[in-house]
């Protein structure tokens, strides 16, 4: 069993070194000044947090404190379908009220303009969703279109490679994530306002393939192929890939905000340093051309750094709504659309420059930072232990790292130097051929995609009425999800799927109780 350190090890101390003298992994950039330990910590703060944060060797009861996933912001309320949907704990007042009417704007429906109902117009031309919560339903988990469900909270990502040096350089200086299709833009949107043409529609493929576990059991594994149908503005560029995502679920997102980035690059290893099979790497992102490098943590490719900016590019690319962050008022509409950037806007000068401007944005962020984390359940019971102890011996935490603590400084109070339980180290892994996508998502590569936090995936059937799992939704249980898994995860795979049936069910019952 892999044991993470909290100091950095050699690879993840280069890496620190390198952003604090101002280098990107690959070529020179400004970068962000990522102390090589914690700076928010006294000597004695330091000691008590590695402490706490060791990896348990004691699996005959449950560790102080882990019923309380999310510390003290962690939600004690009923568990039923609102289970995603309540706020930080120990808010103040003052900001229960910011929640709330960021929830409203979460849920407020987008209209096209021109319309009388000035505040809400705006909406596409182009778009997948009227509102943040057709997508993230309930504040929880998408899901790929089932039966004759729609595709809303689940879309395809289009990109190309860099085809020019200058291209080539904007990677290098993470100036550029990937590039666009020339046409249908970074994402498929199979939505339009009246009278515009969608871009098209997905269309998914399954097959079927056995797999027999050691004890004789088969399980079926379904791998998914992707097309789009009824293109509206010609073929898509010959090396546009398609990349699916469902929507991630929202709890616990200010917590891994307030997370220390040197806590998640001290567990990096891009070169197997220690040779145990895992090579972990953070994404080095910008939020603006001229900003510094920053550690990306959001998203299925870590793409985002913060929740302001993933909300940002939510706001535009899904519903085509321009914020102060994303100004694009026809949303991911092309310069070569013409019929799309004809259209009014929703801009209105007396409310901003943006059809959605200040606050909304910023109340959005508060309200998707404050989703709070549901208490765990059943901790002390003999078979979640159990599977919990499997979960080590697996070599599990060598990606989902059980603890943090939250940084002293961090922005919001009530989430500051707090011990959290996300299952999740934040960087990026290879996890083999049988998930790659096939597209770079700035140091991503097609095989690399960010450890998904665990906590909250028990409730995932009570929330959304579904257990489709995946950065494409392919496993339709907790069993296949594990059996997808490749690359670095090999060896715990293979080591589940060699496990008796009591033991498998030992460890899926762990992890629906988180």
């Amino acid at each position: 069993m892999r044991r993470v350190p909290t100091r950095p090890n050699n690879a993840a101390l280069a890496i620190l070194i390198a952003l604090s003298a101002g280098a990107a992994l690959a070529g020179d950039a400004p970068g962000g000044a990522f102390p090589a330990v914690r700076a928010d910590l006294t000597h004695e703060d330091l000691t008590r947090v590695e402490a706490v944060t060791a990896p348990t060797t004691d699996f005959s009861r449950a560790e102080p404190f882990e019923l309380m996933q999310g510390g003290a912001a962690t939600s004690r309320k009923k568990v039923n379908r609102d289970a995603f949907s309540q706020f930080s704990a120990n808010l103040t007042f003052e900001q229960e009220r910011d929640f709330k009417l960021g929830n409203a704007l979460f849920r407020k429906l987008w209209v096209s303009s021109p319309s009388s109902t000035q505040a809400s117009d705006g909406l596409g031309p182009l778009f997948n969703a009227r509102s943040c919560q057709s997508c993230h339903l309930k504040d929880g988990r998408g899901h790929p279109p089932e039966g004759d469900a729609d595709a809303t909270s689940m879309f395809l990502r289009l990109a190309r490679p860099a085809e020019t040096d200058a291209e080539r350089q904007a990677l290098i200086d993470h100036l550029a994530l990937n590039f666009p299709d020339p046409v249908y833009g970074g994402q498929l949107q199979d939505l339009a306002v009246p009278g515009l043409l969608a871009e098209g529609h997905m269309r998914i493929a399954y097959e079927e393939t056995p797999v027999t576990l050691g004890d004789g059991e088969v399980v079926s594994l379904r791998k998914p192929a992707y097309s789009v149908d009824d293109l509206g503005y010609g073929p898509l560029h010959p090396a546009t890939t398609l990349s699916p995502r469902v929507t991630p679920q929202m709890i616990g997102l200010g917590l891994v905000e307030a997370i220390e980035p040197a806590d998640i690059v001290a567990r990096a290893d891009p070169d197997d340093a220690d040779g145990d099979g895992i090579s972990g790497r953070p994404q080095l992102v910008r939020s603006a051309p001229d900003a510094p490098l920053a550690l990306g943590r959001f998203g299925w490719k870590a793409q985002n750094p913060t929740i302001r900016i993933q909300s940002a590019h939510a706001f535009t690319d899904d519903i085509g709504i321009s914020t102060p962050d994303t100004p694009a008022a026809h949303g991911d509409c092309t310069v070569v659309q013409t019929d799309c950037t004809r259209l009014p806007t929703g801009v209105q000068p007396r409310l901003g420059d943006t059809e959605a401007p200040d606050p909304v944005l910023d109340l959005v962020t508060f309200y998707s930072e404050n989703l709070a984390v549901p208490a765990r359940r059943d901790v002390s019971d003999p078979q979640v232990l159990r599977g919990k102890e499997i979960f080590y011996a697996l070599g599990c935490t060598s990606c989902h790292q059980p603890k943090f603590v939250t940084s002293r400084d961090a922005a919001i109070e009530q989430l500051a130097f707090q011990l959290i339980w996300p299952y999740s180290d934040f960087l990026l892994h290879d996890m083999g051929e049988g998930l790659a996508d096939g597209q770079q998502v700035g140091v991503a590569n097609g095989r690399e995609w960010r450890t998904a936090p665990l906590w909250g995936i028990g409730l995932t059937e009570t929330v959304n009425g579904h257990t489709f799992f995946l950065h494409d939704g392919r496993a339709r249980n907790l069993t296949e999800a594990i059996l997808w898994h490749g690359g670095e995860a090999q060896s715990s795979r293979d080591a589940f799927a060699a496990l008796e049936k009591a033991d498998r069910a030992a460890l899926i019952r762990f992890l629906e109780s988180l």
